[in-house]
């Protein structure tokens, strides 16, 4: 009787779980990324014609004061988790500084990693 080596399975548990640990691996940079991005916002369309975001103020998780420009005027708006709702129209327009060319996406990461507390 001759031994004869069995061939290795591609099934084996060393092969199933570097799988499993690569494609946690995508999953996890693929909530990174978007993490990254939400909070740097990034892709956001801030002006469509005539109507646009000035400014934004978070008061919570899901709730936020907006102040939109359409055509001449500004108007007050309220986001939260009801919906919208309509503030109120403002009588004289607050002047808002456009910034100017904000930093570059590797400026911005690079004071984000700075940060106490940040990535090291």
């Amino acid at each position: 009787m001759t031994n004869l080596a069995a061939p290795a399975s591609p099934l084996s548990v060393g092969s199933v779980a570097q799988l499993t640990l690569s494609l946690a691996a995508i999953v996890a940079l693929i909530f990174a990324v978007s993490w990254i991005v939400k909070r740097l916002k990034l892709g956001m369309p801030r002006s469509r014609g005539d109507i646009t975001v000035i400014d934004q103020l978070a008061l919570g998780p899901r709730e936020r004061l907006v102040l939109v420009r359409v055509g001449d005027a500004q108007v007050l708006v309220g986001i939260g988790a009801g919906g919208l709702v309509g503030l109120t129209p403002l009588d004289k327009p607050i002047a808002i500084k456009e910034p100017s060319e904000g930093p570059a996406f590797a400026d911005r990461l690079r004071e984000i990693m700075k940060r106490p507390g940040g990535p090291s």
